[in-house]
């Protein structure tokens, strides 16, 4: 069972103007086979179906407290692409159907971001191809579930690294960056699991690309603040075992790793704007006042 609570994990700056192809581009990072779709089905449902949970109980954990990370993932993620598609300069018209108020999308390289989404993130890669449940890998033994898991982990980072050299957009970099210190902090929990499971130090072989976060501008900002060494139950009460793997030192800066019993402090959900080209919400100004008097009503009776 999951709380959810009304909050991003990170701020994400206004975008400052729409650029649907770098949408696209970050599309890759929702629903791609590296995507944040991937890596939360992939620990959901490995959290539901290990077995074992009482008797391995601190990788049991570890699993499930990812899971409840990776869910605000794919809500970081939604965000960005619906922000950066939105932006400050629109390049389609409001106003008479007939003047083709959207001509402009048919040149964009992403048109399903505009036909059946109404300029929102769309449940698949950056081509296109919807998300499907053959990319989650569950094969109930705990060591090769965790090594898959932290060579998901290293792809998802790969692509990250990819498509934050492909967009200069401020809002995706500033979520790529965070993602990128993030999805760190999970590999190397996957290859300290690893360590505890089976004796090898996975993490020599770390970082991997051999590249690290300190060189991305948009991650050195969340390796300030410890962002790297923080690994969060997202429950106050649960999961607490995975303390005992994520202990030690950060295997790149000799920093402690810290368990957090809870969640990040959070940020606002951003608030979309209509676009009455998409006739989305397609909520009039008459139809507001109708549904706010019966709101009003309907409060009265209780």
């Amino acid at each position: 069972m999951i709380t959810r609570h009304n909050k991003l994990q990170i701020e994400l700056p206004k975008s400052p103007y729409s650029d649907p192809n770098a949408a696209s581009a970050v599309q890759e990072l929702l629903g791609g086979k590296f995507g944040e779709m991937s890596t939360l089905n992939n620990y959901m449902f490995q959290s539901h179906n290990f077995r074992g949970k009482k008797k391995l109980k601190p990788f049991y954990d570890l699993v499930a407290s990812i899971t409840a990370e990776e869910f605000g993932h794919v809500e970081l993620v939604s965000h960005t692409i619906n922000m950066v598609l939105t932006g400050e300069r629109r390049d389609t018209y409001p106003g008479d159907p007939d003047i083709g108020p959207m001509r402009n999308a048919k040149d964009k390289r992403y048109s399903l971001h505009f036909i059946p989404n109404a300029q929102t993130a769309y449940v698949a890669d950056s081509q296109g191809r919807p998300w499907v449940g053959d990319n989650v890998f569950n094969s109930g033994n705990l060591v090769l579930d965790l090594l898959h898991n932290f060579f998901l982990e290293c792809g998802a980072r790969t692509h990250k690294m990819r498509v934050y050299e492909m967009t200069d957009h401020p809002t995706a970099r500033h979520m790529i960056g965070y993602l990128l210190v993030r999805g760190g902090v999970h590999i190397i929990a996957y290859a300290k699991a690893l360590e505890v499971a089976t004796g090898v130090d996975v993490t020599k072989m770390l970082p991997i690309p051999n590249l690290e976060n300190k060189y991305f501008d948009e991650a050195r900002k969340f390796e300030a603040i410890g962002e790297h060494r923080r690994l969060y139950t997202f429950s106050p009460d649960d999961y607490r075992d995975i303390a005992l793997i994520w202990k030690g030192q950060h295997p790149e800066d000799g920093s402690p790793l810290e368990t957090v019993f809870g969640s990040p402090p959070g940020a606002p959900i951003p608030d979309l704007p209509e676009v009455p080209e998409e006739f989305a919400p397609g909520i009039s100004a008459e139809d507001f006042l109708q549904i706010a008097k019966r709101l009003q009503s309907n409060a009265g009776m209780k």
